[in-house]
């Protein structure tokens, strides 16, 4: 399923979208779509959910398809998984299979378990956690360290992941908060990967000036490591 056996021009890379992951609410969806199709990999990408082309069940069968991503979405953790909960098979098949999950923000807690069960650990809110840079759930710009490298990303109501003692070692930390926690990490799940992130990535413009945020510049170039190295190309060879 990885995508170097796939023989068609592109990548397909399945993207979810309902009423909570946009327009209306800032439009995760169409962010994060974007954020794929400008990575090196230049992925088609293809939505599913009750606002996309197809359900997530039939989007996931397809032999063409790599890579599914998780959005962020409007309310709790507890209640997007009651909307994706019939989802949660596919998903787990996929990826235990050898597909690539990246999951930001509302995905990253959605990847957790009780959920869809795919890491390893638990996904917890930061702004609520010691020593966190913000103190609410409104949109801010937070500081990380990205590979040791200090940068400013959009951030609204992310989490934090913490792995199992014994589940770290064969994980890739990309990126810490302030406080030392981490904001986004690559772990194996059964022959595939999985990718969580707490802050966005995919961010545009649009995002910044809406909640009133100084634009510091895109973080594209994040958005292309935490993808290469979901798929293999950073610290590590394609497997």
């Amino acid at each position: 399923m990885s995508w170097w056996r796939h023989r068609g021009p592109r990548p397909v890379a399945v993207v979810y979208s309902d009423d909570a992951t946009g327009p209306r609410d800032g439009d995760d969806t169409g962010a994060l779509a974007a954020m794929l199709a400008a990575t090196r990999w230049g992925f088609q990408v293809i939505t599913a959910g009750p606002r996309g082309r197809t359900s997530v069940q039939e989007a996931l069968s397809r032999p063409d398809v790599v890579l599914y991503a998780q959005p962020g979405a409007d309310g709790d953790d507890d209640q997007a998984f009651r909307r994706q909960k019939r989802d949660k098979r596919a998903i787990r098949r996929f990826v235990s299979d050898g597909g690539f999950y990246l999951g930001v923000c509302m995905g990253g807690f959605l990847a957790e378990p009780g959920h869809f069960d795919l890491f390893p650990g638990r996904v917890d809110e930061y702004y609520s956690s010691p020593g966190a840079s913000v103190t609410t759930d409104d949109p801010a710009v937070v500081p990380v360290l990205w590979r040791g490298t200090p940068r400013a990303m959009y951030f609204q109501d992310g989490g934090f992941m913490v792995p199992r003692r014994r589940a770290r070692s064969a994980m890739t930390v990309l990126a810490e908060y302030t406080n030392g926690s981490i904001a986004a990490v690559v772990a194996p799940c059964g022959a595939g990967r999985i990718a969580l992130c707490g802050p966005h990535p995919e961010a545009p413009p649009a995002w910044y000036r809406e909640a009133g945020l100084a634009y510091g510049g895109s973080t594209q170039d994040l958005g292309d490591d935490l993808v290469d190295t979901l798929m293999g190309l950073r610290d590590g060879s394609p497997g």
